[in-house]
Order: C-alpha cells, then sequence, then structure tokens
C-alpha cells in the first residue's frame, strides 16, 4: 500500500465521534475554528461512513453533537437494525465500534447480566450480520471496544459471550487479537479499563507477517495491539476452546456448565486460542488529575454546598447494611470508604454516565481547590479532557451539563485509539 493512500473506515455506534477523532487526529478547541485535523499516521485514516442511534430516545443528543463537529457525510442517523450493506461504502479498509455494553456493564451486578441474548447485547449479532453480508468486500481489519466484563459474561456461563464472538469471527475468515488496556497504566489521565479486539483477516498479507512470530511474541510486543501497548506475561493457559470454536450456531444450545477461563489477553490465529494474564510494560510519564483541571473561574453549580457535604461524605464512607432479597433471604452488604476529595497526584478513577449533577453520589469526583480549598464536581470540559477530547467538543445548543457528562461516562480514551492507529497504520505501510 502506498503511503499517500488512506485507510478507510466504518464507524458503528459513534456515540458523539471518539474513534473518528482518535483515528483522523482532530485536535484543538472545538468551540473555535482551531477544530481541524492534524494527520500524523503514515498512512491517514478516513471516516467514510458513520453510525449512530439511540433506541428509545426521543432526541437523539449524541447524533447532534456527532453531525455539528462532521458534518452529514457519509452518516447515517438510523438504527443499525435498519442499515443494508447497500448502504455501506464499496470500499472499506477498517471497521471501528464501540457496541453497546449494557448487558456486560459493572453498572449491573455480573449475577444479572443478560449477555448476548440481552436488548443491547444482541447488536453484537448486527456487526455479525453486516460482515456476513459484505463477504469478499468486507474489511480486512476490525477494531471493537467493550467493557472487561464482556470476557466472563454471563456469570452462570463464564466466557460464552466472548467464546461466541470469536466463533462468530473465525467462522468470517478472522484472526483476533485482545486486550484489556487500563488507560492509567499507559500514562492517560483516566483509569478506564476496556476491551479492545483487533480482527485481521486470515488472508491479509498482516496475518503472513505476524506468522513468523509465537501467539506470545504477538500479545506482548508484536502484535497490533502488543506493539502500542506492549506487555509482559504473568500467567499463560495454552489448554483452551478448540471445543469453543466449535459451538453451536444457537445459544440455547451451549452447555448451561459452560466455562471458559479468558485471561486479559490473547490471540485467535487460525482458529487455535491462547490467553495470558499480562501486565502492562511502560516507563514514560504519567498524567495526574491536577493536570487536567481547569485554570479559569468556576461556574458556581459545581461546587458543594457547606449544607450538602455531610450527604456527599456518607455516600463516600465505608458501610455495612443489613438487605433482605424478595426471597426472604437475609444477608450484609458492605462497601469500603473511598477517597474523598479525590486524589489529585494520581490519574482519574473512571468516569460512569451519571456524572453529572449535583445531587450527592459515591461514584461521581469530587476535588479540592487549592487556591480557596472549597470542594467542587468535575466540569464538562474536565470531563472531556480525561478522556482527551478537544475542549468543548460537547457543547451545543441546549444540550445540559449532565448530558455532556453523560457523553464522556459513555465515551472511550481516545489516546489509545490514536496509539492503536499509529500501530496499524506503521505496519501496513511496510506490508
Amino acid at each position: 500500500m502506498k503511503t499517500s493512500s488512506k485507510l478507510k473506515v466504518i464507524e458503528l455506534f459513534a456515540g458523539v465521534g471518539g474513534f473518528r477523532i482518535g483515528l483522523e487526529g482532530w485536535k484543538g478547541k472545538s468551540s473555535t475554528s482551531n477544530f481541524k485535523k492534524k494527520i500524523s499516521n503514515k498512512i491517514p485514516f478516513e471516516i467514510t461512513y458513520s453510525n449512530q442511534w439511540e433506541p428509545k430516545t426521543k432526541r437523539q443528543h449524541a447524533n447532534e453533537v456527532y453531525l455539528n463537529r462532521f458534518g452529514p457525510k457519509g452518516h447515517f442517523d438510523i438504527s443499525i437494525d435498519d442499515i443494508s450493506v447497500n448502504d455501506l461504502p464499496i470500499k472499506c479498509d477498517l471497521m471501528v465500534g464501540g457496541f453497546p455494553c449494557q448487558d456486560y456493564s459493572v453498572a449491573s451486578t455480573l449475577r444479572n447480566s443478560k449477555g448476548l441474548i440481552g436488548p443491547k447485547g444482541i447488536l453484537w449479532w448486527q456487526i455479525e450480520r453486516l460482515l456476513s453480508q459484505l463477504k469478499s468486500k468486507a474489511p480486512k481489519y476490525l477494531i471493537l471496544e467493550n467493557v472487561d466484563r464482556l470476557l466472563k459474561s454471563p456469570a452462570k456461563q463464564r466466557g460464552r459471550d466472548f467464546a461466541m464472538m470469536l466463533r462468530s469471527l473465525d467462522n468470517l475468515g478472522y484472526n483476533v487479537e485482545w486486550r484489556v488496556i487500563n488507560a492509567g497504566e499507559y500514562g492517560f489521565p483516566q483509569r478506564r479499563r476496556r476491551i479492545f479486539i483487533f480482527g485481521f483477516k486470515k488472508s491479509s498479507a498482516l496475518s503472513k507477517y505476524l506468522s513468523k512470530y509465537t501467539k506470545q511474541d504477538i500479545v506482548e510486543s508484536k502484535g497490533i495491539i502488543g506493539k502500542a501497548f506492549p506487555s509482559s506475561t504473568i500467567l499463560k493457559k495454552e489448554k483452551l476452546i478448540s471445543e469453543k470454536i466449535l459451538l453451536p450456531k444457537y445459544l440455547n444450545e451451549i452447555s448451561t456448565d459452560f466455562d471458559a477461563n479468558f485471561l486479559n489477553a490473547g490471540v485467535m490465529i487460525n482458529s487455535t486460542i491462547e490467553t495470558y494474564k499480562v501486565s502492562p510494560k511502560y516507563d514514560g510519564p504519567f498524567s495526574r488529575l491536577s493536570d487536567i483541571l481547569q485554570d479559569d473561574d468556576i461556574d458556581e453549580e459545581f461546587y458543594i454546598s457547606k449544607s450538602d457535604e455531610s450527604k456527599w461524605k456518607d455516600h463516600k464512607g465505608a458501610k455495612k447494611i443489613t438487605r433482605i432479597t424478595k426471597g426472604g433471604y437475609e444477608y450484609n452488604f458492605s462497601e469500603g470508604s473511598m477517597r474523598y476529595p479525590d486524589d489529585l497526584d494520581k490519574s482519574s478513577r473512571t468516569i460512569i454516565t451519571s456524572e453529572g449533577g449535583a445531587t450527592p453520589s459515591r461514584f461521581k469526583h469530587v476535588i479540592e481547590c487549592k487556591m480557596n480549598k472549597k470542594k467542587r464536581r468535575l466540569t464538562p470540559i474536565e470531563l472531556e479532557r480525561l478522556n482527551m477530547f478537544p475542549d468543548d467538543f460537547t457543547k451545543l445548543n441546549d444540550i445540559t451539563n449532565t448530558k455532556r457528562a453523560f457523553f464522556m461516562g459513555n465515551a472511550l480514551v481516545i489516546g489509545i485509539v490514536e496509539k492503536l492507529g499509529n500501530s496499524l497504520s506503521s505496519y501496513i505501510s511496510k506490508l
């Protein structure tokens, strides 16, 4: 591939555009004319098709932001269920997407997780449908993102959902590399743990190139993810999953005692899977929560009133509560205390979708201002910075600060996408 060509990209479940910003290299402050592309990849990426639609929502807030920032060209604001392969570009190199994760989310207990058969998790099969229908036109490469709980979902058939995804991708002709990446462990400003799945066609030049390395080499440093986020192996598990790749087509045919112990990294090469427990290998600088704070005057709405401070302390404190289930079973629920206010000298805790609003909460961030010693919540700009979005990227019309915080709770750390894009671009330029 010539270095002057571009990698054409399909962006599904686009949200407010995190993948696009990371791959295309948009920088600057969104509310000014300085928001533009600054490409650094050897082979640049170009989003030729995008899709965003939130079901059961009258107003499509995220879609409004996406359209305002990137325009309508190649964008479809319809349900993915209604997308036909005829809508997609004739030629595409890469498909990306953080497909909805509610059924794997840490916001609900693993015991209640419905996995792929849940109303949101089923959207995986829409990705599978499009790839299957595209046939020979299916992209050579995939980058997918989800919560790390996906590896263990559902609770009663641990690993079943991820095994089904691997089976699907294997049948569609893809090799796979995966890794659970905690952004904070690689110097980024937020401790956000997500699984990234990189698929590449078995027939691709990349597969041929990587065939000279062992699976462990690919995981640690030679794969697309491994090169971007080097690691060291703690535990290797080779005895895996030939039976998982041969899973029956339908979920209701899977054994009720199904159990697959997927570790935090792994590869599937030509239907053979190895999984590893790895630790990050990183010796660069680390960002702190204090690095992203605004220096400007902060609106009074973000400060915590003295009358509410005791409520915040209560939410952040340790608890032991006796609860009774619907069946009458009594048990003790306990949780430890959380740092209050948050530590400014470390990377931030994970942003959640309920980060916005003034209601006291255990999981919202609270910082103490060094100048006036007052405590306050994080502003929308600070939340954007924790995900490495341009300042005021989500500021639009009458979209509230609470909704802007919700966007960031749903978003990804753009720096991870940038590094994955650089890694893929660098490899392809040599093939």
